[in-house]
């Protein structure tokens, strides 16, 4: 079974993903940070693929991207890196990337090579709902690649069904149509949002990411969905601990109450 699926398999809450830039802050850091993710509790790890214009990130992820590039991240040393991880980290790893690095690779290469280092899905931003159905959903399905699709309050009922029906793995529901960022709560609106997802009794799980930080934002996305993704304000911690994921993820989960 998909590692993905298998985390969501019981209907789990509380679930902590993480998402770090691969080659920040430091180039050769991204096997010993994903060890230690694992080893401190965290439930999923969303690897990001750096790239030199990522829309959908706020200022603290496209300067670790800008770091990562810097010290020479390439898509193929990010896997040359993952290489073995299974050996020692049995959670689900997802890849993050927008569509030019990864096309760049070739689709199905970079599928195939997902594959052989045993990570189990991919988030691609940018790439239209309507070319995944028509040319990738196969070809992912083929690796057994769970392919995340990402919705945000501007989504209507009817691209969220169709997303439902055609994806696997989870939903990644965005708080806001802003860029990534930690928040300190979630107003009216946003909870709102949340409660009108959770209302339509999706068939495949969510999980909530964009602004979480602290206790009352990662409540508040554990209430809607199975649990939340906290991005730049573990990206910070990480950076502020001189890459020590150990300290960075204990702070953080002493911020976020568990």
């Amino acid at each position: 079974m998909n590692r993905i699926d298998k985390l969501f398999s019981n209907s789990p809450q509380r679930l902590l993903s993480i998402y770090f830039c691969a080659g920040a802050p430091t180039p050769d850091g991204t096997a010993d940070i994903i060890r230690t993710l694992a080893r401190e509790g965290v439930d999923m790890i969303e690897i990001g693929i750096p790239f030199s214009d990522p829309m959908a990130d706020g200022p603290v992820i496209q300067d670790a991207a800008t770091k990562a590039l810097r010290n020479g991240m390439t898509l193929e040393k990010l896997f040359t890196q993952l290489e073995g991880i299974r050996r020692d980290v049995d959670i689900p790893l997802i890849l993050m990337g927008y569509l030019n690095p990864v096309f760049r690779y070739g689709f199905e290469a970079f599928c195939r090579r997902c594959a052989s280092v045993g990570v189990d899905g991919m988030i691609i931003p940018d790439l239209p709902f309507k070319d995944y159905l028509e040319r990738y959903k196969d070809i992912a399905a083929r690796y057994d690649l769970r392919f995340i699709m990402l919705i945000t309050p501007e989504t209507s009922e009817e691209r969220v069904r169709l997303i439902d029906a055609h994806t696997s793995g989870f939903i990644y529901m965005v708080s806001s149509a802003a860029t990534t960022g930690a928040q300190k709560d979630f107003d009216a609106q946003k909870q709102a949002y949340f409660k009108r997802i959770a209302d339509l009794r999706l068939r495949i799980p969510r999980m909530v990411g964009f602004g979480i930080s602290n206790r009352q934002t990662f409540d508040a996305a554990c209430e809607y969905a199975s649990g939340g993704i906290i991005g730049s304000r573990f990206v910070t911690l990480l950076d502020e601990a001189g890459g020590d994921a150990g300290k960075a993820i204990r702070q953080l989960k002493s911020d976020i109450g568990i």
